[in-house]
């Protein structure tokens, strides 16, 4: 008996760590990812000199505050992303995803490889839905996992917790998840310092202006959050002792001044994680968007869960 409920614990322990992994993956898919952008294929982005139509080619710098404001006010788009990182995952992500009034959508997250994809098996599944609202972000798990959580599917993780659980890095998130627009990336590729126009590229047929650039990750949190900077000492030290300190961010943006794809990396550093890579697509901008919440008797709080193990924040 004592090795089942050892077994139950763990399972239930590796279910939040794997919807913690999926709602930080997740919503880089829209924010992080969201919306890097710069101007068009079509005649505007890129160099010195004139367009076909005579008009003066904008500059890297110029595009990406056009696109920035193009993407942004598109408030909502159809995502498909893929992640990796080192051997703990793979993952996609596909689904649509607004930020007008918070960041909101639905997302099916499917587990392809890894440790995290194993101990999904475990638990009878390698996909689960991850419903994003502004105040908190819910991930329904497989039939195995209800049995450990009182017949109970869907977690929910509201933001407020994931500050009071997660200090520095709890407060990033959730500012994050509340704040996220999909232009983060260009204000964080803007911010740089360092943006280069690499040329006219195809992507699924369309013809776009693929942009590149290295960040200062600790940078992301400090130009795009409001956090304190007591906060984000904390967070820098978090990143540093991870391992992680640059990143790479290529940006791909159609004729229409929005962001269509975008790849992002983090090389290993001294994290065990090892390196981080996603890649994700971005359609039919202004795409209607629902999400709605699960209902409470088939809910369980991500918080309550925690106490419930005896595992404080370290779960």
């Amino acid at each position: 008996m004592g090795v089942g409920r050892m077994k139950c614990t763990n399972l239930r322990r590796a279910g939040l760590s794997i919807v913690a992994a999926a709602l930080l993956t997740g919503v880089t898919a829209c924010g992080g990812s969201g919306g890097s952008g710069d101007s068009d294929g079509s005649g505007g982005s890129g160099g010195s000199g004139k367009g076909g139509d005579g008009s003066p080619l904008l500059s890297p710098v110029a595009a990406l505050l056009t696109a920035e404001k193009s993407t942004d006010g598109a408030d909502s788009a159809k995502v498909e992303s893929t992640t990796t990182m080192g051997s703990v995952m793979s993952m996609t992500a596909d689904g649509a995803l607004g930020w007008g009034d918070g960041l909101t959508g639905t997302l099916t997250i499917t587990y392809t490889g890894g440790t995290m994809a194993d101990t999904m098996r475990q638990m009878g599944t390698t996909s689960m839905e991850a419903r994003y609202l502004p105040d908190a972000y819910y991930a329904r798990m497989g039939d195995t996992f209800a049995e450990q959580a009182g017949g109970r599917h869907w977690i929910r993780y509201a933001y407020d917790d994931l500050e009071s659980l997660g200090g520095s890095s709890g407060a990033y998130l959730k500012d994050q998840m509340q704040n996220t627009t999909p232009n983060q990336s260009v204000k964080l590729l803007l911010a740089s310092g360092d943006v280069r126009e690499v040329g006219e590229e195809k992507v699924r047929g369309q013809r776009t202006t693929h942009y590149s650039g290295t960040v200062e990750v600790a940078d992301l949190a400090e130009k795009n959050s409001n956090l304190s900077q007591s906060q984000l000492d904390d967070l820098r030290k978090t990143l540093e002792q991870a391992g992680v300190t640059t990143e790479t961010v290529d940006i791909w943006v159609d004729d229409r001044d929005l962001l269509v794809k975008k790849i992002e990396k983090i090389e290993k550093g001294e994290t065990t994680a090892g390196a981080y890579a996603q890649t994700a697509y971005y359609s039919d901008y202004g795409t209607e968007v629902s999400a709605e919440v699960p209902p409470a008797s088939d809910t369980a709080d991500f918080s309550e869960l925690v106490k419930q193990q005896g595992a404080g924040a370290g779960s």
